[in-house]
């Protein structure tokens, strides 16, 4: 792989293979050859070889396979999965997931519209997840009086059930630091290659999606 290619990885920034524009690694997409000569994506930026850095955007990938990019950053042939777009969206879906489940077993994170809404009054919340099928109603409700609070709306019901393991959660709020930002990050990076409006959603299945409507 030659530096025009893909960047060493090292240093704070990396450099998209397709428009050569320069990110914080959080916010892109690592991709790696498998030993089988398969590109797979790398969401955790943890498996062995040397990266192939992309852009968190739906196009860019879709660029990238078309116009041989990964082929050239890994200076042989390779495999595209015809599902990758899918590997891509399903794995940031459950990643956002597990953060979740990482906020509320730290304790950095509650949920329920009481709740939630307490610790907005006490400025203690730095980012307001609010399911994708919940009530537009209660959503302003909620951010009455704190309406510059980012908010995510690309989990359903079902998803931050799942993160927190009751009977049905709409709202949730996180404290600040380190998983708070994650969560961003990797909401960010899924609306890039997913879809294109938070307010979508998908729900997922063993073996692939349905749009679930707007």
């Amino acid at each position: 792989m030659s530096e025009s290619e893909a960047d060493t990885e090292t240093g704070p920034l990396r450099r998209c293979a397709v428009t050569r524009q320069q990110w914080q690694p959080e916010d892109m997409i690592r991709f790696v050859v498998s030993p089988s000569s398969v590109i797979t994506p790398d969401l955790g930026t943890k498996l062995p070889g040397r990266g192939i850095w992309l852009s968190a955007r739906q196009d860019v990938v879709e660029q990238a396979c078309k116009r041989g990019v990964f082929a050239r950053a890994a200076r042989c042939q390779v495999q595209i999965p015809d599902d990758l777009m899918f590997q891509i969206e399903k794995g940031l879906h459950q990643r956002m997931i597990n953060v979740l489940g990482l906020t509320r077993r730290a304790g950095q994170s509650v949920s329920g519209f009481t709740k939630v809404r307490e610790m907005i009054a006490r400025q203690q919340a730095a980012v307001i997840v609010h399911a994708s099928d919940g009530s537009e109603d209660e959503l302003r409700r909620l951010l009455s009086g704190a309406r510059e609070l980012p908010v995510i709306r690309t989990l359903s019901v079902k998803d931050l059930t799942q993160a927190f393991g009751r009977e049905r959660v709409v709202n949730v709020a996180l404290a600040h630091g380190g998983m708070a930002s994650r969560l961003c990050c990797e909401n960010g990076r899924f609306i890039g290659v997913a879809i294109s409006a938070p307010q979508v959603r998908r729900t997922f299945s063993a073996d692939g999606f349905e749009q679930a409507g707007q």
